[in-house]
Formats: C-alpha cells, structure tokens, sequence
C-alpha cells in the first residue's frame, strides 16, 4: 500500500505481473474495491486489470462481461441509491458512470481531477456524486449531467482517500494522507469545524454510522478511531487489533457492528455498545493479501471482503464463517511475485498446489530473478531475453485472453 503520489509506478505496469481467479476467474489482478448493490441483489468490484464486473450476490456468477473503458487501475467504485447505475474512480484521474442493467457507459468520462481519484460515492437522493482524489480535493458532480457543482473542496494536505455523505445528504466527511478526517457542508462545500486529530498514519477509509451520529475512521496506523459527528470529539479509546494498516471500515445496517478489512490480511467484525464502550472483536481469516476493501450486505446478513489476492469472499456476517467456495489455483503465489521463483529440475515453476506455471529453457535457467514491475528479465548463455507476463493466464482463465485467430 503505498500514498496516492506513488500508485503511478504500481497502476502504469498493472501492479506487477498478478494472475488468478475472481470467484469465476473474470478479475486478473487486484481487486480494490467492491460494493453491495441497495437491493442486495449485486455485487460490483473494481480491479488493477482496468475493469468492473458486476457479480450476482446470490449465486457469486459474474454478470455479462467486464465494463471496460477506463485507462488505468479503477480504485473506486458504488452503486446509486437505486441500483441502476454505477460510478467508478480511477487511477487515469475520470469518473465514469454505467448503466448497471446493461454495462454500457452513461455519457462521458467526468474530468476535473489533476491526481487520481481513490474514492467516489453517491449522495442518498442519488443527485450528487462526490470524490476524492490525489490532488488533495474533493469535487462535487451532477450525477445526470456530469458537470461540476460549486469549486473543489480544499484544506487537506495529502491525498483523499475515502469520501462519504451523511445519511441525510447534509454532511461529506473524507480521510486523507494527511493523518486527518474533514468534515464539510454538503450544500455549501464550506469545511465545518476543525480537522478530526488523533491518527498517526494516513487515514484510509471513513464512514458515518446508520443514523448519521458517529464517524469511523480506519488508519495506516493499525487502529479505528469512533468520533462524535456533531463534535468531532473521539469516543473512546481506538480499536486495536489488526497488525498492520487498516485499508476499509464499514457499519453494519442497524449500527450495532463495524468491520475492518486490514494489511494483515485479515477482516475483524467489531461489537461497539455506544452506550458502555465496551468493544468484542472478531478475526476473519481468508484472504492471502491486503483486504482492501469490506462492505455489510443491506440486510446486514453478509459482509464481502476484496483483496489484492484478486478474490472476492463472502461470509456470515453472524458467525464469521465463509460462504460459498473460496476461489482456487494459485493466486498467492502469483500475487507475491513466485512468478519468478528458481525452477524445478525439470525446467517448470510451479506454484505451492504444485500447479504447472512455465517452462523455462536449460539455458535461461541459471539467469531467472525476480523482476521490478511487469518484465522478467533472463541472461541467457547466448543472448537477453525479455519475457512479457502482460497477458500470461493459467487454469481456467486462459480463456479470457486465447485468440484463436493467432492460434
């Protein structure tokens, strides 16, 4: 996880050379975001492979194909209080909204952004459409006709992370870079009161409780921190548990659960009595990477978990067991980068299933190391060579890049 400034060197070489499954294999590479839809009955994910795949939340099949149009890594999607449209936000510094019934794109790409756009939401009458960015503003859009409302928010010194509307549409709250959490009028853009100070890392994901009087934060310093909405006091003391940042926090429909998905590579489900305090934590384990994204399903009844180990997961929210069949093959070993570990005798890397992933010739074997971004570079006896993993696929999802026209 790296501040917003430095996603350029992860995002322009596809976050490095990551392969595996996405529940049925659409997603080849991080999954950075992911989302309920209102009725519950979708789920949608953005990923470092430039796509959104909308997701039937019953059965975990993945609905018509990616929604394509975006130029880089998308960080950020959500659904409109209706269901009917999605709106994305991504590295390439747009906004794109899409029909969700049909994936086709709605207009143009939304431009203002200078930095790339971490994080975007709808108002709750779904007019408005707010977002975060790496220039260190957020911009409020018309959600019909794309054009911006009133000048960007600015008073933040690092980059915005996460953005969120109050329950009645009056407030935007938004955590950055910068350590802190702003509070602003919805209407006006003004900043109200101070920033919310208490976090010694960036703060990555904000979000208000169900009935708009509480605020969590999440932060790269391993914590959640609860704060009064109407006095940006914090409550409490933080909740600690996770061992490394903290990417995504969220409450539960009835208020009386917050989960966090963490750099641990973990999910915690949180049982805060706002009357006593008193706080009982619950560790999910799953994931083989970051979780960077955690969402409650709008009956409360599931939670879904997005990682950079290219999964989706869904579990009960009541028990903490996971539902359904977790993805296979062998993301992990992708995912860390053992694209480039030493080969067998017999010339093939495999992965830790002792899944085939290639074949390397007798003389480029002594030659193999690990490599920076996307191309592994080999010194043969004879010559260089470059091998372009760009395109590479194993199992199932080769079928996603065959071209039986060059076959």
């Amino acid at each position: 996880m790296t501040p917003p400034d430095q996603l350029d060197r992860f995002c322009d070489a596809e976050a490095g050379p990551v392969v595996g499954k996405l529940r049925e294999g659409h997603h080849i590479s991080r999954v950075w975001s992911v989302a309920y839809s209102p009725n519950g009955q979708h789920i949608i994910s953005g990923s470092w492979d430039m796509s959104i795949q909308i997701w039937d939340a019953k059965t975990g099949a993945a609905i018509g194909m990616p929604l394509q149009g975006h130029t880089s890594c998308v960080l950020s999607v959500a659904y409109s209080p209706n269901s009917q449209y999605i709106v994305s936000g991504s590295h390439d510094m747009t906004i794109r909204i899409w029909d969700a019934g049909t994936g086709a794109a709605v207009g143009k790409p939304l431009n203002g952004h200078t930095g790339n756009v971490l994080s975007v939401t709808y108002s709750p009458d779904g007019r408005h459409i707010i977002s975060g960015s790496g220039d260190d503003t957020i911009r409020i859009w018309d959600a019909v006709t794309g054009s911006l409302v009133g000048e960007p928010l600015k008073g933040h010194t690092g980059g915005v992370w996460s953005v969120a509307y109050s329950p009645d549409g009056g407030r935007i709250i938004s955590g950055s870079w910068d350590d802190t959490i702003r509070i602003w009028d919805a209407v006006t853009g003004s900043s109200v009161g101070e920033p919310l100070k208490g976090h010694t890392g960036g703060v990555h994901s904000v979000a208000f409780s169900p009935d708009g009087r509480y605020i969590i934060s999440g932060s790269w310093d391993s914590t959640i921190r609860i704060w009064d909405a109407e006095t940006g006091s914090a409550i409490g003391y933080p909740l600690e548990g996770h061992t490394s940042g903290v990417l995504s926090v969220a409450y539960s429909p009835d208020g009386r659960h917050i989960v966090s998905g963490s750099r641990d590579n973990t999910i915690r489900i949180w049982d805060w009595d706002a009357e006593t305090g008193s706080v009982v934590g619950q560790r999910l384990e799953g994931h083989a990477d970051d979780v960077h994204s955690v969402a409650y399903s709008p009956d409360g009844r599931h939670i879904i978990s997005g990682s950079w180990d290219t999964s989706i997961r869904v579990w009960d929210a009541e028990t903490g067991s996971a539902v359904g069949k977790a993805p296979e093959g062998c993301t992990h070993d992708v995912q860390s980068g053992n694209l480039c570990a030493p080969p067998h005798k017999d010339g093939w890397v495999r992965c830790s299933e002792g899944g085939l992933l290639y074949w390397v010739p007798p003389d480029c074997r002594a030659g193999l190391h690990s490599p920076a971004l996307m191309t592994i570079p080999l010194t043969c006896q004879y010559r260089s060579i470059s091998l372009d993993f760009k395109d590479f696929a194993f199992g199932r999802s080769w079928t996603h890049i065959f071209n039986s026209e060059q076959a």
